[in-house]
């Protein structure tokens, strides 16, 4: 059975509950109660910064939010306890306090790496600066930075004995952000954000015009199917890395996978048409698909 949500946290009963319509939660449930602590303090911290980046404010109000972002990250390595009264940074939201309290605790208690938490908010700067990739290895880097660093910082908390895993984390995290890409090619292109590759764009005859408008067509679905195929490479590369004896430990991060590969099966069983309606799954489906990969199936067959 799923673990319960109820907790000694605020922070988690808020968090699981704010959350349950993403695709991460279902992978949250089956953890143990600190790790689950731990791991939605990150998806807070991650969900509130590309908040910022993608919200709609001004590229100054944006970078100036975001800079205050990194003065918290500061304290929280700085500090293993956030202070109780007060956080000594102005305009700070309020309801970021708790949040920076529980991931100062992860931070500490996992012994996380800077660097990966500073890469990420590169990714983030880089939304900022605009959406324009002339190449997969140009869309690459942002991928690593905005999902692989995730990845890295997850499987600190999970635990893990073999350092490829690592290079699992980075596949796994690179083929999820795929898949979000697909996924939103419609709202992100209507919101000013193309994030296929030009070149690619260019090789299919498709115009970025085109993705915002939601006309499907045969030039799209080629291209779509292209996209599939990279992430499905992606995704099998991932299996390939994950080490025998860090496969118990990596459960939460295999639901991640099994619901994120059934997404993009979903995309390519509607003939690669990702417009008008969102691609989704329905919530039983991921608490069914969560549950059979935490009892052992294999996601990938």
């Amino acid at each position: 059975m799923p673990a319960t949500l109820n907790s000694e946290s605020g922070i988690e009963v808020r968090l699981g509950l704010a959350s349950r319509t993403s695709n991460f939660h279902y992978s949250f449930l089956f953890l143990p109660r600190d790790k689950r602590r731990a791991i939605q303090s990150v998806y807070a911290f991650a969900r509130r910064s590309d908040d910022v980046a993608d919200g709609g404010l001004s590229p100054e109000a944006a970078a100036c939010q975001l800079a205050l972002y990194h003065k918290a990250l500061d304290r929280c390595y700085s500090q293993p306890q956030w202070p109780e009264v007060g956080s000594g940074l102005s305009g700070l939201p309020e309801d970021a306090k708790d949040e920076f309290r529980a991931l100062a605790d992860c931070i500490h208690r996992y012994s996380i790496p800077r660097q990966h938490f500073d890469d990420l908010m590169l990714g983030y700067e880089m939304d900022l600066r605009g959406t324009c990739y002339r190449t997969f290895e140009d869309l690459s880097v942002y991928c690593y930075r905005v999902a692989g660093t995730i990845g890295l910082i997850a499987i600190e908390v999970f635990g893990y004995r073999n350092p490829q895993t690592r290079e699992y984390a980075v596949k796994l995290g690179t083929a999820l952000q795929l898949v979000n890409i697909l996924r939103d090619l419609e709202t992100d292109a209507r919101g000013g954000r193309v994030y296929l590759p030009q070149e690619e764009l260019e090789r299919f005859g498709v115009e970025p015009e085109q993705l915002a408008q939601g006309r499907h067509n045969a030039s799209l679905a080629r291209l779509i199917s292209f996209q599939c195929e990279r992430a499905l490479h992606y995704f099998q590369s991932a299996r390939r890395l994950l080490p025998p004896e860090d496969r118990r430990s990596m459960v939460a991060a295999e639901i991640m996978a099994a619901i994120y590969w059934r997404l993009l099966r979903l995309i390519r069983q509607q003939g690669y048409n990702v417009f008008g309606r969102r691609v989704q799954l329905s919530r039983s489906t991921k608490l069914w698909t969560a549950s059979s990969v935490y009892l052992g199936a294999e996601w990938h067959k």
